[in-house]
């Protein structure tokens, strides 16, 4: 996870620097080329009043890389109930991480745009106890172990596809401008995974899906400036499609790169 969060920002961060010179020739009648609808293939009129007629954009993009924590809230509660205690988990490690890669929309003057995105998200759960999820169970169980791991993850990966409005002010006098952005989104399970750390065991990992919804839906929420914002993130629907486990849900926060 930590080479694919460095390769991620590393790419976001050479696109950002490579985009200007590649798309320079698109629209040579603007003075000052707008480049804020992502990174890679732009899909672009060349009129000199299509920021005021509007225009569809989308392609290829290296941007919205959220990175922070996530809670598990539990009826209501951030305090786990009896039946998901043995889920409790470390808070500064609990964490999320996603991008998009691909998006299409319309952008209707320089203020507002709508689009559909499309990127992958991660859940990564610290567990505190020394225990082993289970796979291939009819219900979300675990065992005990007699051992003290030094990392006990638990963790799901989804494709979201989010479909944002996005509202923006002018450009200041440094060329940077007010982002918010907020909007429903979905996402398809990828898979589970846990992944454990011990002296006797070594480095263990296992894969399953572990009860994790198949289909999330939620919405999301960012405000920032530039190309650095904060975002929060809820799923309406409950974490695990089990009886059990009916009621805990799952949300996170943190911060945004490459909003614009």
């Amino acid at each position: 996870m930590k080479h694919l969060i460095f390769s991620t920002l590393l790419v976001s961060g050479l696109a950002s620097v490579m985009a200007p010179g590649a798309f320079a020739q698109q629209d040579s009648i603007k003075k000052k080329t707008d480049y804020s609808e992502g990174h890679g293939i732009m899909i672009k009129t060349n009129s000199a009043d299509s920021a005021k007629n509007g225009r569809f954009v989308g392609g290829i993009t290296f941007t919205r890389v959220d990175l922070g924590f996530s809670r598990l809230i539990d009826n209501g509660d951030f305090n786990l109930s009896a039946n998901n205690d043995f889920l409790d988990y470390k808070g500064g490690k609990t964490s999320t991480f996603s991008f998009d890669v691909l998006q299409f929309g319309y952008r209707f003057n320089s203020n507002f745009k709508v689009y559909v995105a499309g990127g992958f998200d991660w859940t990564l759960i610290r567990l505190r106890d020394n225990i082993t999820i289970q796979k291939n169970q009819p219900t979300l169980t675990y065992v005990d172990e007699p051992v003290a791991f030094s990392k006990n993850r638990f963790s799901s990966s989804y494709v979201h596809i989010p479909l944002n409005f996005e509202f923006r002010t002018d450009e200041s006098k440094k060329g940077k401008r007010f982002y918010f952005v907020l909007g429903p989104e979905v996402s398809f399970l990828l898979g589970g995974k846990v992944k454990q750390i011990s002296e006797e065991f070594g480095k263990q990992k296992q894969y399953d899906n572990y009860h994790f919804q198949s289909i999330r839906y939620g919405g999301t929420f960012r405000f920032g400036y530039g190309g650095l914002g904060l975002f929060t993130k809820y799923y309406f629907n409950d974490m695990f499609n089990t009886t059990a486990q009916a009621g805990l849900k799952n949300m996170s926060f943190g911060i945004t790169f490459g909003l614009n």
